[in-house]
């Protein structure tokens, strides 16, 4: 293996296995910005030592053992800086660091017993505003960039990286305890995590940058994280509702790129290759947050427009009219210009392009969506349904300079030179 590709091989390591790391380090330390230090420790002797002495035969566990060693160096560091010995015992207690690792005795010590997930719900701190918490936790724990981060807040990567700053800084000037809460104070923290899975789900099932149209690895992570939360939770709801999306969603991911990687739009896909038994699991957690009383919560809302779509053999039999109405109460619940965005796709499949067209020029003109490019993609799809095609060609060519995704790119530029073909 040559050094470039064990370098390209060790970054896309590093992506799926940097959060889990970053989350043992913040385990064993109790500090933030510590864990972060050491987790590039790691990174630096793995690119120091992998060229010389080969990749490891399992190069996840290495990660996080050489991690697992600079956690404990660390604090054995600190002991000898320490004035009593008591002292450090105390500190190894609280933050569960045991110097044998006892991971069945570290993991007694919480009511979460999942790392990365416990450590999702002690960066939410309330201490920091809704959108601070998500940004913060996303970049650290979501394995997300920072510009996509950004995307998935439709906001400037500036404004972002600024709030990741000054969240950390927050915490670091109030003397922020990098704790895990106890169940009782979970649900001050659930709004926060639930959208944290959410987004990590969405950037895994449509990526907004890279060369592949999806990153399945987020979507598994996302949806392990949501089974455990509803084995944690299993009354709220909320968390039902956003587990039975995820499953719901994630049958589809067999059937939404083909061999080669191409992606394979919804109107085009093998519906024979969609998971049932996923679908299944999908739908009875859905009615298991409708039973709780939780049908108009947006998650829940949100699973039944993907229910829509798992009950339909056929793209042809899909309840468009009932697709449109749910999307209509999610607006009330959550109004939101990417939710209208969507809307106005169903009204077009219920009603024709004619009846969506002004709904999505009022949102156009509105500007929260600018630079989005599935505006652009479905203003595209509209004005080619009304034989616009001048126009149609030149909202997908749009939609394609905006798009950080190579296999999206493609599409919309496929689309673009039909329109050119009239």
């Amino acid at each position: 293996m040559t050094v470039d590709a064990l370098h390209r091989r060790l970054d896309a390591l590093w992506r799926m296995e940097s959060p889990r790391l970053l989350a043992r380090l913040a385990r064993i330390t109790g500090n933030l910005d510590t864990a972060e230090e050491l987790a590039q420790d790691v990174l630096l002797a793995a690119l120091e030592r992998w060229p010389r002495d080969g990749v490891p035969d399992n190069p996840a566990a290495w990660l996080m053992q050489a991690a697992r060693h600079r956690g404990i160096d660390h604090l054995r560091q600190r002991r000898l800086h320490a004035r009593k010995q008591d002292e450090f015992g105390i500190e190894l207690t609280l933050h569960g660091a045991d110097m044998q690792g006892d991971e069945a005795e570290r993991r007694a010590e919480d009511d979460i017993g999942d790392d990365l997930l416990r450590l999702v719900f002690a960066s939410c701190h309330p201490v920091l505003p809704m959108e601070s918490r998500v940004a913060l936790t996303l970049r650290l724990l979501g394995g997300l960039t920072t510009a996509e981060i950004a995307r998935a807040f439709l906001q400037q990567e500036a404004t972002v990286a600024q709030r990741i700053v000054r969240a950390k800084r927050t915490l670091a000037e109030k003397q922020v305890a990098f704790e895990v809460p106890r169940k009782a104070a979970l649900p001050a923290r659930l709004d926060a995590v639930l959208e944290v899975v959410y987004l990590v789900f969405n950037e895994g099932y449509a990526a907004t940058s890279g060369d592949d149209w999806m990153r399945p690895a987020l979507c598994e992570e996302a949806l392990r994280l949501g089974r455990v939360l509803a084995g944690l939770l299993p009354r709220e709801p909320e968390v039902l509702g956003l587990l039975a999306l995820m499953e719901l969603q994630a049958s589809r991911i067999p059937a939404r790129t083909r061999e080669d990687g191409t992606p394979v739009l919804l109107a085009e896909q093998d519906r024979a290759r969609w998971d049932r038994l996923q679908v299944q699991r999908g739908l009875q957690a859905l009615a298991a947050a409708q039973r709780l009383g939780g049908a108009d919560g947006a998650y829940a809302l949100q699973a039944a427009l993907a229910a829509c779509h798992a009950r339909a053999r056929h793209f042809e039999d899909t309840d468009w009219a009932g697709i449109a109405a749910l999307y209509a109460r999610l607006l009330r619940v959550q109004p939101s210009p990417v939710v209208a965005l969507n809307h106005a796709v169903a009204v077009s499949r219920a009603q024709g392009a004619a009846a969506a067209l002004p709904l999505v020029e009022t949102l156009a003109a509105g500007g929260a969506l600018r630079g989005y490019p599935p505006l652009h993609a479905v203003r595209g799809d509209l004005l080619a349904a009304l034989e616009r095609y001048g126009e149609a060609r030149a909202e997908f060519t749009r939609a394609a300079e905006l798009t950080g995704n190579a296999r999206e790119r493609q599409v919309l530029l496929a689309r673009a030179a039909d329109c050119e073909a009239g």
